[in-house]
């Protein structure tokens, strides 16, 4: 978990008439190296064959495949490892149900983040850093202080998330954070592997 940069999140609203595993597989040559299937709209059989259809693409790819919010289904299609908000299942509980999978919880405050290290979370979201369009639920933004913060005080891996584009990625990368997570600015592009070049591009140049 440790050795991923571009995680890259499913959003099928942004790229409508395209195909899900086209668009991702996209994302995955340009540099993405983790994937979350996040669909809180479809039907059960749907999301089923579609996390069916990411899992044997990420398998291909060999990188890990996250599934958002729901435990059942990722145990189903045998996924890597889940993704928890701060209303969904408690990480405790799901750490007993999913045994050594990656967990991943999002968080938004400082005690948010201590408290997910400390029950054992494989890594946490930062954010939302920006205003985003993504989810209709989110969170006020959190700004750039939140991922200098975490960036000082949180041992484990930690992706920044919430309305980064490649206009507004390097002074995130300034901010500390070593791995960025995109949605519409990956998926909604007429080239998504073109994107993922240029985000890998800009985390190589801070490590370098």
């Amino acid at each position: 978990m440790r050795d991923f940069r571009l995680y890259a999140i499913t959003g099928e609203n942004f790229h409508p008439g395209r195909d899900l595993v086209e668009v991702m597989e996209q994302a995955i040559i340009g540099g993405a190296d983790i994937i979350q299937f996040r669909d809180k709209t479809g039907s059960k059989e749907g999301r089923r064959r579609k996390a069916q259809a990411l899992r044997e693409l990420t398998r291909r790819w060999d990188i890990p495949f996250i599934v958002n919010d729901d435990v059942d289904l990722a145990l189903e299609v045998d996924a890597d490892g889940i993704h928890l908000g701060q209303g969904d299942l408690p990480l405790e509980e799901a750490r007993r149900r999913v045994g050594d999978r990656i967990i991943g919880i999002s968080t938004h405050a400082i005690e948010e983040a201590l408290l997910a290290q400390e029950q054992g979370a494989d890594y946490i979201g930062a954010g939302p850093v920006y205003a985003t369009r993504t989810k209709e639920d989110a969170v006020d933004p959190v700004g750039l202080d939140y991922i200098r913060e975490v960036s000082r005080r949180i041992e484990i891996p930690f992706v920044a998330i919430g309305g980064i584009k490649l206009g507004n990625a390097d002074e995130v990368i300034e901010a500390g954070a070593a791995r960025l997570c995109a949605i519409s600015e990956i998926v909604g592009s007429g080239d998504p592997a073109g994107v993922c070049r240029s985000f890998i591009q800009k985390l190589e140049r801070r490590k370098g």
